[in-house]
């Protein structure tokens, strides 16, 4: 049975309200995050992603009161990430009105915190967000300097610090560890409209049995089929689809064009 592709918008939220910047910098205002999740519902969006991109200690019951109220507003599966750092964290997600909850930095710290957490609410609600960034790469035998295989680190902290740690194989383990699904999101392309690493999509999916959610540089509808060529179970954007350059329907349509399936 062929599973059909998901399409979903990212909701960087920040202090109550959605941002977009470029890499994480430069943030801009682009709306109420309630009205937006209200309107990607109406356009057909197969999930919705929020995202507390500053996730501080002042801001977190302004995420669970965004997280209420747009569950009471729309009818598709949630998926709430940022500054989860225990599996309490996790239940009060859960009981705001998440589906699923994305776990980043805290699980780079404490991996265990995937195993805890998937035992407590099943693989299913878990989601391993991984901001990963391109390193220099490997040379092949014989190669010229940067032109063997790539390798991408993973990043915390909202992508500002480096960890050392290979994101496939991070990936990987995760997946052992229990969680159900991986956000995979292109440091270098977040925000630049350039395309998705499919490159870093493929090297995952070759390692992992799980949905991969491929994000970070949608820029134009022909941007799309090829994440899932690479691998990607879902297509998740922000910038294109908050500040109006594409639709969600104009994206279902260029996927089922290119012969992907699309609910």
């Amino acid at each position: 049975m062929t599973v059909a592709v998901r399409v979903i918008p990212c909701l960087d939220v920040d202090a109550g309200r959605v941002v977009k910047g470029v890499n994480f910098t430069d943030l801009r205002d682009a709306g109420d995050p309630v009205e937006m999740a209200k309107l990607y519902d109406a356009e057909g969006a197969d999930e919705l992603t929020f995202l507390d991109i500053t996730a501080s200690s002042g801001n977190r019951e302004t995420t669970y009161d965004v997280v209420r109220r747009t569950a009471e507003q729309v009818f598709i599966p949630l998926t709430v990430g940022g500054g989860v750092r225990a599996v309490d964290d996790v239940d009060r997600l859960l009981r705001a009105g998440a589906d699923k909850v994305g776990i980043n930095t805290a699980a780079v710290a404490r991996p265990e915190l995937v195993r805890e957490c998937a035992l407590r609410f099943g693989s299913q609600c878990i989601v391993l967000s991984v901001d990963a960034r391109r390193t220099r790469a490997v040379d092949s035998p014989g190669g010229s300097p940067g032109r063997g295989t790539p390798r991408f680190e993973v990043t915390t902290h909202g992508g500002r610090t480096g960890t050392g740690i290979d994101a496939v194989a991070w990936a990987a383990r995760a997946v052992e560890l229990g969680a159900g699904e991986i956000l995979l999101n292109s440091m270098d392309a977040d925000g630049t409209r350039d395309g998705y690493d499919l490159e870093m999509i493929a090297a995952v999916r070759a390692v992992v049995d799980v949905p991969v959610i491929a994000s970070g540089g949608a820029g134009q509808l022909a941007d799309f089929a090829p994440a899932v060529a690479a691998g990607a179970d879902a297509v998740l954007a922000a910038s294109v689809f908050h500040f109006g350059d594409l639709r969600i329907g104009a994206v279902k349509d260029a996927l089922r064009a290119a012969a992907v399936p699309v609910r």
